[in-house]
């Protein structure tokens, strides 16, 4: 009964010593590859801004570039979504 009660004990003290190490370890840089569509902020994914434009009643438009190619993104009020790609030569 000792013995289990000592594993234990020890136990518990190296799990609270390895969250303690990884709470005091140095946030790592995290960087977005070049050519996604998302940024990491707070090790979290958020949608580039800039080329969405939203309206009053809800609707939006977004241009994405991908080249010489535009895709465009749109959605009604109603909640209808259209896109289209135009790609020139």
């Amino acid at each position: 009964m000792l013995i289990r009660k000592t594993l234990l004990m020890l136990g518990g003290a190296a799990l609270l010593a390895a969250a303690g190490g990884a709470a005091a370890a140095p946030p790592q840089d995290q960087s977005t590859p070049k050519g996604f569509n998302y940024e990491i902020k707070d090790g979290k994914r958020v949608p580039k801004g800039g080329n969405r434009v939203t309206n009053a009643d809800g609707s939006w438009r977004e241009e994405v570039r991908q080249g010489n190619c535009v895709t465009i993104k749109e959605m009604s009020a109603a909640g209808e979504y259209k896109e289209t790609r135009q790609c020139g030569n």
